[in-house]
């Protein structure tokens, strides 16, 4: 069970992805909501009117560069804070280093099996919903 009420900004632009992502926080947790943006501009709107606990970024989302988003965040005073966590299908790692560099928080490889992203995504939600933020 969640601490406190989790609000999640979501960069994906696939449907199927945040069905997936949906279904497999309803199914564990009952207090969170969940901010969708389908682009990294889109999200820095949001982010400028809206407290948000955790960032999931798509690494393949499109009109965005993931690294402009991150530095953009994490050089604003008032973001810096909010962690952010890559969600990626692809298992080209050569650069993961780099984004940990800028200040990602996490790097996620989303499993093919239901059951391991399920896991992999509710043991990340837990833990943040967990931390507290002194602003």
């Amino acid at each position: 069970m969640l601490r406190k009420k989790l609000k999640i900004l979501l960069i994906e632009d696939d449907k199927i992805e945040i069905i997936k992502l949906n279904r497999t926080i309803s199914k564990k947790f009952s207090d969170y909501e969940i901010s969708l943006s389908k682009n990294g501009s889109e999200a820095l709107t949001i982010l400028d009117n809206n407290f948000t606990d955790i960032i999931l970024i798509d690494l393949n989302t499109p009109d965005t560069n993931v690294i402009d988003f991150i530095l953009t965040v994490k050089n604003n005073p008032k973001l810096k804070h909010i962690p952010i966590i890559i969600l990626t299908a692809s298992t080209n790692d050569k650069h993961i280093k780099g984004y940990y560099k800028l200040g990602i928080a996490g790097y996620l490889l989303k499993s093919l099996k239901y059951e391991d992203y399920e896991i992999k995504i509710n043991t990340i939600l837990k833990y943040w919903s967990l931390n507290e933020f002194i602003l």
